[in-house]
C-alpha cells in the first residue's frame, strides 16, 4: 500500500513564505513523476508545479519565479518553496506521485489528501 502525506501549509500574509513537504510512503518500487496541485472554492484542480526522476520541472505561468519545486529521491518527498505569496494563492495543496509498486509492473497515480494554505492581504 502506499500513502502520500502533505504538510507545511497554514495561514501567512501576503509577500510570505511557506514550503509545503509531500512523503510517500509504504512498498514502493519507484516514484516516476511528482506534482503539486492546488484547488481553490469553487474552482478546478489546477497544476502548480511538476518535477521528474531526474529533476526537470515544469511550472504554471502564475508561480513561475516566486514557487520552487524540488525532491529528495532518498527520501520519497518532494517540496514546495513558496515565496512572496499573493491572496490568490490561497487554496488546498495537492501532491500526486506516479509510483511503480514495490513488485508490480504497472504504475499508477497517488494523490495526497491536500494541506491548506491560506494567504491573507
Amino acid at each position: 500500500q502506499v500513502q502520500l502525506v502533505e504538510s507545511g501549509g497554514g495561514l501567512v500574509q501576503a509577500g510570505g513564505s511557506l514550503r509545503l513537504s509531500c512523503a510517500a510512503s509504504g512498498s514502493i518500487g519507484n516514484i516516476d513523476a511528482m506534482t503539486w496541485y492546488r484547488q481553490a472554492p469553487g474552482s478546478q484542480r489546477d497544476l502548480v508545479a511538476a518535477i521528474t526522476w531526474d529533476g526537470s520541472t515544469n511550472y504554471a505561468d502564475s508561480v513561475k519565479g516566486r514557487f520552487t519545486i524540488s525532491r529528495d529521491n532518498a527520501k520519497n518527498t518532494v517540496y514546495l518553496q513558496m515565496n512572496s505569496l499573493k491572496p490568490e494563492d490561497t487554496a488546498v495543496y495537492y501532491c500526486k506521485a506516479h509510483i511503480r509498486p514495490t513488485r508490480a509492473s504497472y504504475a499508477l497515480n497517488y494523490w495526497g489528501r491536500g494541506t491548506q494554505v491560506t494567504v491573507s492581504s
